[in-house]
């Protein structure tokens, strides 16, 4: 197993598991069709592999089999965020036949220390149910001072 910090040479890799995690998490068949609009916009941010994001993938056998994301955000300083350099983690995703191996720890270990090197103060998620655990035990708690406005129109990947 090699877990590899994705460079923009992966970009057909990542495009590959994210794909196939978002199959799977949203309950769609082996064979939908994700709109092209959808597939460009996905193309377009794995781009920025390496500057506005980091994209971690582990390997077996050549195929990728999990994944993560930590996408780079700035914005005001305030006092509690001095750098105003924060993070937002998506896209964790390990394969059926590989959870439960310490796969998604070890890429969260990985990002939140790309996190720290690179002076952020704060990194957010949406956790699922499943996720939730590991995100707990890896001292993610809930924010209650958080507020969201949903502002998709269309929900059509």
């Amino acid at each position: 197993m090699e877990i590899i910090k994705a460079t923009k040479n992966d970009i057909e890799t990542l495009m590959k598991i994210r794909m196939e995690m978002l199959k799977e998490v949203n309950s769609l068949s082996d064979d939908y069709v994700f709109d092209k609009s959808f597939i460009e916009n996905c193309r377009k941010n794995f781009e920025c592999t390496g500057e506005t994001q980091t994209d971690i993938l582990c390997i077996e056998n050549g195929e990728p089999v999990a994944c993560a994301n930590l996408c780079y955000l700035s914005m005001m300083p305030t006092f509690s965020h001095p750098t105003g350099k924060r993070a937002h983690l998506m896209n964790v995703y390990v394969k059926k036949d590989f959870r439960r191996k310490g796969l998604a720890k070890k890429m969260l270990e990985l990002l939140i220390e790309e996190a720290k090197s690179r002076k952020v103060t704060e990194i957010s998620l949406d956790a699922t149910e499943m996720g939730r655990p590991l995100y707990e035990a890896m001292g993610f708690c809930c924010n209650a001072s958080a507020m969201t406005m949903n502002l998709q129109m269309n929900r059509q990947v």
